[in-house]
């Protein structure tokens, strides 16, 4: 073997290699980026890899259970009278591919049903009175275009990928042209070393990954390798591909310390004999395997990483636009499927195709009915009946509640102002709403009323006023009350308090720092029974008791920065409400 492969388009094309020899074997792949011509060459690639035969079957991301799953074939069952069934889309691609257009939009029932063909390796289909299973040994390619702010693929369904591979920063001119290559034999696969097996464990350790899938995946990627090489068996050098394929996208931390040679993996015995079987290495080289192996891993882990982990975000963070409930059925929304039931009285949608499909299978038992009309192709009765489910996205609103008091410093004011804006800027694509409540002297105002507009923002924020007491307990009222009216519209109320939690005006407008603090907990501890998801964020120079402890009672997530910016408060606050 060569070298380790540079990042870039060398280890994206090494890992479509790898992946066409054995897709359910390693579950699948996550391709980040945006559509174009990056991702087509990256298919191209793996479609000359793949063995003859093998079908790349594209899935769009609203596809139906019975088209992904397998069901009932309406017309063919309306022609014979008697249920018949019809293959899904999973088990049509049976030991190829399946190319899932959009993944971050997929639903979570979606995920759970992919994620159990990928277990089983089979589908099954069990309704409309048909029940079948079909073989679906398949690998998945999942599009993930989603910004780094937001929610992206299932973890589910991620955690059951050995790859994770970003296009983004790729341009397809700088990729290698695609070369004819003969496609990979059916061989089996060079077996690992104790030591190969032992290095990749030690790896995933140091890298805080703690799946069992993670150097599952690692090892078979490493013998993959070895395969394609023509290697009879798996060397260090695969192992530290494989580590960094596989390994490093799944990084939770960046390790410090380097291994500790008395737990480096032991050398075998020597045979009675005295012969020397070629194949243990001395203490000194698995030291030095181990460390080729964890540096190859730590050197590809991705450059944000920490910069997530730090803002308390593992991954994706959940985006506020889309932190919104899925309310309760209506008139318009995203399709949930059927129920059984006369739509007359459940206010709902006939769906036809459903209600033809219920009534498919009687036919043949039906066909001397005398309550059915003369020349009627198709006999339906009320039970028949299936009524269209909808699931509308309920509208998400962020309230902050700012702290404007003397005892706030002013540029928290500003860190504010900043963090409200960039969040409006972001709700002509999230859907989402903010509102702002000032709270100063005597009470609280609503400064800026739910509002997706950044210039009606911008110009409510730019006169906000600053200085006075603290009456927290009628800022948390306020914002109870505004929350409360949000949802009796229907939306998703998300609460933000900025303060530093010191309490010194009650809620009739009088001082005292004793009796303004129990008032604010109580106020706090209603919050908390309304079931309102929210985020303190302390405003004060050092972490303050006080806050932590308005936080505790309020159920929410405490985050305290005493050193902070707009974008800083902005991605805190995206952490906190995910």
């Amino acid at each position: 073997m060569s070298v380790v492969p540079d990042p870039g388009w060398a280890r994206a094309l090494l890992a479509a290699r790898i992946f066409a020899r054995d897709p359910h074997g390693f579950g699948g792949v996550r391709l980040a980026g945006p559509p174009g011509p990056a991702r087509e060459r990256w298919i191209a690639e793996l479609r000359a890899h793949l063995p003859a035969g093998a079908k790349l079957r594209r899935v769009p991301p609203r596809i139906p259970d019975e088209r992904l799953l397998g069901g009932l074939d309406l017309e063919a069952t309306l022609a014979r009278g008697a249920p018949v069934g019809r293959r899904g889309v999973l088990a049509e691609a049976d030991g190829g591919v399946v190319l899932l257009a959009m993944a971050e939009t997929l639903s979570a029932e979606t995920a759970a049903k992919l994620c159990a063909a990928l277990d089983r390796g089979e589908v099954l289909a069990a309704r409309d009175g048909i029940s079948a299973a079909a073989q679906a040994r398949i690998g998945v390619v999942a599009f993930d275009e989603a910004e780094p702010d937001e929610p992206g693929l299932a973890a589910a369904l991620r955690e059951r990928f050995a790859f994770d591979i970003d296009l983004a920063p790729l341009r397809a001119a700088d990729a290698p042209p695609l070369d004819p290559v003969p496609r990979p034999i059916a061989a089996a696969l060079p077996l690992a070393a104790d030591d190969a097996i032992g290095w990749l464990c030690m790896v995933a350790a140091a890298l805080g990954i703690g799946s069992l899938r993670a150097p599952s995946f690692a090892l078979r990627a490493a013998r993959a390798l070895a395969a394609i090489e023509g290697c009879a068996r798996v060397d260090a050098d695969h192992a530290a591909v494989a580590a960094e394929l596989v390994l490093a996208p799944r990084a939770t931390c960046v390790p410090v310390d380097q291994p500790d040679p008395e737990q480096a993996p032991e050398a075998p015995e020597q045979p009675p004999d005295g012969s020397d079987r070629g194949d243990a290495p001395s203490d000194e080289t698995a030291q030095a395997l181990d460390d080729r192996v964890l540096a190859a891993a730590a050197a590809a882990i991705p450059p944000g990483l920490l910069l997530r982990l730090a803002a308390g975000a593992a991954g994706r963070v959940r985006s506020a636009g889309r932190s919104g409930g899925v309310g309760k059925s209506g008139a318009r929304g995203r399709p949930a499927g059927t129920i059984a039931g006369d739509p007359r009285r459940m206010g709902g949608r006939l769906d036809l195709v459903a209600t033809l499909r219920a009534a498919a299978p009687w036919q043949r038992l039906r066909a001397g009915d005398r309550g059915a009309g003369a020349g009627a192709s198709v006999r339906v009765r009320r039970e028949d009946f299936r009524v269209r489910r909808l699931k509308p996205r309920a509208t998400s609103t962020t309230i902050f509640s700012i702290d404007a008091s003397g005892s706030s410093a002013l540029h928290r004011m500003a860190e504010a102002k900043g963090a409200v804006e960039l969040m409006l800027a972001e709700c002509y694509v999230r859907r989402d709403r903010v509102a702002v409540l000032a709270f100063r002297g005597s009470g609280s105002e609503l400064v800026l009323p739910p509002t997706r507009s950044l210039v009606r923002a911008k110009r409510a924020l730019a006169g906000l006023p600053g200085g006075g007491g603290t009456p927290l307990a009628s800022a948390l009222d306020a914002a109870a009350e505004l929350a409360a009216a949000i949802r009796r519209q229907g939306g998703t109320p998300n609460l933000v308090v900025l303060t530093d939690g010191r309490a010194n005006v009650a809620r009739d407008g009088t001082g005292g720092r004793e009796p303004a603090a129990t008032q604010a907990l109580e106020a706090a501890r209603a919050l908390r029974v309304l079931g309102i998801r929210a985020v303190v964020i302390d405003t004060a120079a050092r972490p303050s008791l006080a806050a932590r402890a308005l936080g505790e009672a309020m159920g929410a997530i405490y985050l305290p920065l005493p050193q902070a910016d707009a974008y800083a408060l902005d991605r805190a606050i995206k952490g906190g409400l995910g």
